[in-house]
């Protein structure tokens, strides 16, 4: 596999881990302490805080900032100036690293453009954020996400296709795949509850 392809104009501190294949783009700044996995690819402007764990094959568009305390899974999406946070109560002349809060996006989750990821959630896996949306609370597996707070108006297939509304089995008209609708939420068939 390739080495990382890194902008003349981006920064990558000593002490960043950069996965082979991956590409970092103009004007990017990856902080000492970040790791990126293999074959990820940051758009323009987008920044990488210390202590920030990125999975493999992750796509972070332009002008994202990833601060201490977010985790992104493999396969996870960021749309163009969505952003993350990482403290409830901000002050400039309060200084409050030391209530950094955590935030998970898991495996193939996917967020819109503009939207804003709250300190403490976790995205679920291949959950969908709308454009715009502003997710305030854990977000499950699945789930289609949209407005202003975030709520569930749908679900998703793993291959980013709204599924049909009902109680399941659920198939996604695009792939076949099917789901299984119970109390803990939306999983694929076949899987374990």
């Amino acid at each position: 596999m390739s080495e990382p392809t890194i902008h003349e104009s981006a920064y990558v501190d000593a002490g960043a881990l950069v996965g082979a294949g991956t590409r970092i783009w103009h004007f990017c700044h990856v902080n000492a302490g970040a790791v990126i996995g293999e074959r990820c690819s940051l758009g323009q402007n987008v920044v990488v805080m210390p202590g920030v764990r990125i999975g493999n094959n992750v796509r972070i568009q332009n002008n994202v900032s990833v601060y201490e305390g977010v985790e992104l899974e493999d396969d996870v999406f960021c749309g163009p100036s969505m952003v993350f946070t990482n403290v409830m109560n901000p002050r400039a002349h309060v200084s409050r690293k030391a209530e950094y809060q955590r935030t998970l996006v898991k495996r193939g989750a996917s967020i819109g453009a503009n939207a804003t990821v709250l300190c403490g959630t976790t995205l679920g896996e291949y959950c969908f954020v709308g454009a715009g949306a502003v997710v305030t609370k854990d977000v499950p597996a699945y789930a289609l996400m949209t407005g202003v707070p975030a709520r569930r108006t749908g679900w998703i297939c793993n291959c980013g296709v709204k599924l049909p509304a009902g109680k399941g089995p659920l198939r996604c008209s695009a792939c076949g795949s099917e789901y299984v609708l119970d109390p803990s939420g939306l999983r694929p068939a076949g899987s374990a509850a």
